[in-house]
């Protein structure tokens, strides 16, 4: 939250200018004038970083429609692969774009096809949660072919996941294949778009439909309502006691539990009372090493345990204390902490442990995990309720580093003194100094900074640790991006 107090009276909330209210934007805008950064410049940095997850655009239809070379004409550089034979593209990857001044995701998905097995059918079921996980799809057919048989199945796809649609006749590379353009009106999806993705003809009046199409911001996934019950996911591999941990804290036999690994399939949302507070507890199935190769039900089990994840605020990471701290637990941690979640470690089957294995795990979580030394750690078992008392307080600290806000006046003040006492290293005869910066958002905080020249990776690390020691920021990923100044009379071009 912001302290700044407006000359009415009432506290300064979120404005359009991140961490900023009115008056101290105006103030930040000449210091960066003062210090020769263009005005529209650091606008857009502010808003890049300030801005939460960015509106997804899910594009997709059946094998060899050109959905890889629509998604390329969009982003507007080669980065999908494409190459005339259907199936090149199989996962699901993400690209950022910008049209007409605003931003959003570009989701290129693999050829969707009905009644299929094997390895296209895991494309397939990409597909499927991209559309999910989209605030609006960009449907590619084939205006050469016409609406085929599958076409038809994906309609009633779309029809069932409710989300907008922006119907793409592609492949119409001239007046006269606009005619097979317009036949496209019959699969029910209103004004069939004729583009050529190959040649970039039709893509600005298509991307102008999709704007109108896609949310200004998408909807927030977390947290039912103003003041509703926080989302905690509890995550983790298969068989280290997620549904048993949500039994016990539930004190009651609400999921299933066997010693039988992968029980769990779909995630299960449980509204639990503790400390008088209402929370939303959400037992996950246990991901699984190579996603990708999975078949059927597990593999389905892990795309829904990721969008799990994607609307909890804060991943209760569970550990098996009794084993050591593997590959696929260190993977688990940084998908939570790429999605920005609030992360909270709950090593599972303490009671378990002998002086010699508890030594040796201390010295494991040093080594393993040590990108998340910031994260609260609890010792849990499952299965006595050891220390199960120990679990709210740590999310609510967690919580609350994830909500943190340093006022900008504060946040300089410490940049000062950090440049002042500890300058970046001497780089080709150049020192780059941070000349300014601001916290441009929460959850998770994001900060935007202002320098001289370049910042190496090195120093940003050492920023961030400092960071966490003056303000705290327990339980919670930091994004940091810093803004380096043009030379002064530069033009953009």
């Amino acid at each position: 939250m912001n302290d700044d107090i407006q000359p009415d009276g009432s506290a300064e909330h979120e404005y359009e200018h991140g961490a900023l209210g009115d008056a101290e934007y105006a103030q930040f805008m000449e210091l960066a004038a003062e210090e020769g950064f263009d005005i529209e410049d650091v606008e857009g940095a502010i808003e890049a970083a300030g801005h939460g997850p960015l509106p997804v655009l899910a594009v997709v239809g059946r094998p060899n429609v050109g959905k890889s070379t629509l998604v390329n004409r969009v982003i507007g550089r080669r980065e999908a692969v494409v190459e005339d034979k259907p199936g090149v593209t199989r996962d699901r990857v993400t690209y950022e774009a910008e049209w007409a001044g605003r931003r959003f995701k570009v989701v290129d998905t693999g050829g969707w096809e009905q009644d299929v097995l094997g390895i296209d059918a895991s494309v397939a079921a990409q597909a499927e949660y991209a559309i999910e996980a989209a605030d609006a799809v960009v449907f590619v057919v084939d205006a050469k072919v016409g609406a085929t048989d599958t076409d038809e199945a994906v309609v009633r796809l779309l029809r069932k996941a409710g989300k907008p649609v922006v119907l793409c006749a592609n492949k119409v590379d001239g007046p006269s294949g606009e005619a097979d353009a317009s036949y496209l009106w019959s699969l029910g999806l209103g004004e069939p778009h004729p583009v050529s993705a190959l040649h970039g003809r039709g893509t600005g009046d298509m991307l102008d439909a999709v704007l109108e199409a896609l949310p200004e911001a998408p909807e927030q996934t977390f947290g039912a309502a103003v003041g509703g019950p926080r989302r905690i996911a509890l995550i983790g591999r298969p068989n280290v006691g997620k549904s048993s941990l949500l039994n016990k804290v539930a004190g009651e036999e609400r999921v299933v539990v066997n010693e039988l690994a992968g029980t769990t399939r779909d995630p299960v949302d449980e509204l639990i009372e503790l400390g008088g507070v209402t929370w939303k507890f959400v037992d996950t199935a246990g991901i699984r090493k190579r996603v990708h190769l999975q078949q059927g039900a597990d593999y389905y089990a892990s795309l829904r345990t990721a969008a799990a994840v994607e609307k909890a605020e804060v991943a209760v990471i569970l550990i098996d204390a009794s084993e050591n701290i593997s590959v696929q637990d260190q993977r688990i941690v940084t998908m939570a902490v790429e999605a920005g979640r609030a992360v909270v470690l709950a090593f599972n089957k303490w009671d378990t442990l002998d002086e010699e294995r508890r030594y040796y795990l201390e010295r494991e979580i040093e080594t393993e995990l040590g990108q998340v030394a910031w994260a609260p750690r609890v010792n849990v078992s499952a299965r006595t309720g050891r220390h199960m008392e120990k679990l709210v307080p740590a999310i609510e600290t967690a919580l609350a580093g994830w909500e943190t806000r340093v006022p900008t006046g504060r946040l300089n003040a410490f940049l000062g003194e950090l440049v002042s006492a500890h300058p970046h290293p001497v780089r080709g005869g150049k020192q780059p100094r941070i000349l300014f910066g601001t916290q441009a958002g929460t959850k998770p905080p994001r900060f935007v900074l202002f320098a001289s020249g370049f910042i190496e990776a090195g120093y940003r690390r050492f920023i961030e640790r400092r960071l966490r020691e003056e303000f705290g920021f327990e339980g919670t990923p930091i994004h940091i991006s810093v803004r380096v100044r043009e030379k002064r009379g530069a033009k953009k071009k």
